[in-house]
């Protein structure tokens, strides 16, 4: 039967949605800090809800700010799924004493042309380095595309986060992933494509605005 020796490709579908904004920052580093988001603009939810699929199963960080956003896009019309599981390997960053610095004083201190808070590897004080963030979000990707294979999977997360996986998706290079813009509520697809003979990532939208 023709196609009968081509090897069964298994596509599991990543729809990545950063949290909605952090308004209670005073304009400061946040990194892990467990703040509140606000998640007062109906019309981007209603958006955010008529793209997301609706047989998913949902994970999302420990942080609150990515509860708070799950629960607008279901307050929004979208099914309320049985459940979403917490994985704290999908946190932001922990930027240790970073946390609590004037953002933008921070920045500016920095080399300029730097995409992130610091070189992939240097940890922050007290804290992880964009590295130790990568590792984490990577094997828990891992983990899920082998749990999820083949379905539909819905990630509420963080910039960082987001950051991390499009980096894995880009041939495991996590500095390429620093590349990319992720706003809030934004969405990013990835496509995981597993067979016998080889594992390959597409990314069919990245930092799609509702």
């Amino acid at each position: 039967m023709a196609g009968a020796d081509k090897p069964k490709v298994v596509t599991t579908r990543w729809w990545w949605v950063r949290h909605a904004p952090v308004r209670n920052d005073g304009g400061n580093i946040y990194g892990q800090s467990d703040l509140a988001c606000d998640t007062s603009d109906a019309y981007v939810f209603n958006a955010v809800a008529k793209v997301l699929p609706r047989k998913a199963v949902w994970h999302s960080s420990n942080l609150m700010r990515t509860h708070q956003t799950a629960e607008a896009i279901w307050a929004a019309g979208f099914p309320r799924p049985a459940s979403m599981k917490w994985e704290a390997d999908l946190a932001e960053q922990n930027l240790g004493r970073w946390q609590g610095m004037n953002r933008a004083e921070f920045i500016a201190s920095r080399p300029v042309g730097s995409s992130w808070f610091a070189d992939i590897n240097e940890p922050a004080p007290g804290g992880e380095s964009f590295m130790d963030l990568y590792n984490r979000t990577r094997r828990t990707i891992e983990r899920i595309n082998n749990e999820a294979a083949g379905q539909d999977v819905i990630a509420v997360a963080h910039g960082g986060t987001i950051k991390a996986a499009l980096g894995l998706a880009l041939d495991n290079q996590p500095e390429r992933g620093l590349a990319f813009d992720i706003d809030n509520c934004s969405v990013t697809r990835l496509d995981y494509f597993a067979s016998p003979e080889r594992n390959v990532w597409r990314l069919p939208m990245v930092n799609q605005q509702p």
